[in-house]
């Protein structure tokens, strides 16, 4: 096993491995709570759309990090691909969840594997038409934020304004990374990936503390 000589490959790397740490320290953190009923639900929901997020996060570092055969590589991005796409599912049915209740979730929930399979299924089938997953994705975000910021200014939902700030966060880090000339040093040398993920993990983490202070008061 060889590990990947370019510096940015290796802070890449290394960022996703920070991501993956957040993620499943993230679902602990969101477990210790005593939970039941429909806080269970919710929070099984989110666990496992994080959990998916650490899973990418953790083949990332392998992708980026390591000297790999063609053909590994290549099934290391076909898993992770189709792991954020079942973490944008789910996250769509745990906003649904906290917009109309329990059962409005119950019931996009199968709808949501299928739009997130068939779109992973359908890019993977035609590489030139990935874009329409990241339509896909951004749309998710977007609804995901108006969502929050209405039930925080609604005063409906406690954390929801730390809900709101973390996909925000989260959208802001996205745009980054579409930015590939994005490129900084700072001790170490960071691309638009890495940069990305350091975004991005302050953003999961905001999330994850409007999802604790939501299912704890709300």
């Amino acid at each position: 096993m060889k590990f990947n000589t370019d510096p940015a490959e290796q802070t890449t790397a290394a960022t996703d491995i920070i991501i993956a740490f957040v993620a499943f320290g993230g679902i602990l953190f969101l477990r210790l709570p005593v939970l039941n009923g429909t806080a269970l639900w919710k929070i099984n929901i989110w666990a496992a759309a994080i959990g998916l997020i650490g899973l990418a996060a953790t083949l990332g570092a392998a992708a980026h990090g390591l000297v790999l055969s063609p053909r590994i590589h290549h099934r290391i991005w076909l898993i992770l691909n189709m792991a954020l796409a079942l973490a944008v599912s789910l996250f769509v049915v745990g906003v649904v969840y906290d917009l109309w209740g329990l059962a409005a979730s119950l019931k996009a929930l199968p709808i949501m594997l299928v739009a997130g399979l068939s779109f992973y299924l359908a890019t993977w089938r035609w590489p030139g038409i990935f874009f329409v997953f990241i339509i896909y994705e951004g749309l998710s975000l977007f609804f995901a934020l108006g969502a929050y910021a209405f039930l925080a200014i609604q005063e409906a939902l406690r954390g929801a304004g730390w809900m709101s700030a973390g996909i925000l966060i989260s959208i802001v880090a996205a745009g980054i990374q579409a930015n590939k000339s994005v490129r900084i040093t700072l001790f170490f040398e960071f691309d638009h990936n890495g940069i990305y993920h350091l975004v991005q993990t302050i953003g999961l983490l905001f999330l994850l503390v409007g999802l604790r202070w939501s299912v704890i008061n709300g």
